[in-house]
């Protein structure tokens, strides 16, 4: 997809039943969308998420997210990440028609502030909030301390995985 047009495209990830469709409505980081559709698939399929299902990952500009923080959470400034459940898999559908997960939205600016802030790497912090986002899909949630012990655990488990997947691929292609 060009940048900034709007246009949503299913990730590299379309396939066996489990589609994540990528929009990126932003202009102030560039995005790997597939690399970011692939992990998000990667976190469903391991939560053992039933196939077919779709949802939605979308990259949006500050101003956006304030938006969106403020209808949603009531919050008047941008947020990293936001998450829209939508259907909890206890919806009735027919045998070939997906389940509808819901929404994950990433703000890539200030994610990268997050990053610097933290001394962390803009890609760390990105694959953090596609988890964190994917996890909050699924029911995940932190507003209690084992809530949130649960959701982080769960969060570093992803990333480690993401982590060995990326080993795994730098390895084959260095020895091609």
């Amino acid at each position: 997809m060009a940048e900034g047009d709007g246009v949503p495209k299913p990730g590299d990830s379309d396939f066996d039943g489990a589609v994540v469709v990528v929009f990126d409505r932003q202009q102030d980081l560039r995005v790997d969308e597939g690399r970011w559709a692939g992990l998000m698939r990667r976190v469903l399929a391991e939560e053992q998420v039933s196939v077919p299902w779709e949802a939605g990952l979308s990259f949006v500009d500050a101003d956006e997210m304030s938006a969106l923080n403020a209808v949603h959470r009531k919050i008047d400034r941008p947020t990293d990440v936001l998450a829209f459940g939508a259907d909890d898999g206890s919806a009735p559908r027919g045998p070939d028609e997906p389940r509808l997960v819901g929404d994950v939205v990433i703000c890539p600016s200030v994610a990268a502030a997050n990053a610097e802030a933290s001394g962390k790497s803009v890609q760390d912090e990105l694959a953090l909030l596609v988890v964190h986002g994917a996890l909050h899909l699924l029911g995940y949630d932190h507003a209690e301390d084992l809530d949130a012990e649960k959701m982080e655990g769960r969060e570093q488990e992803m990333l480690a995985l993401d982590a060995a997947t990326d080993a795994v691929v730098a390895a084959k292609l260095g020895s091609s």
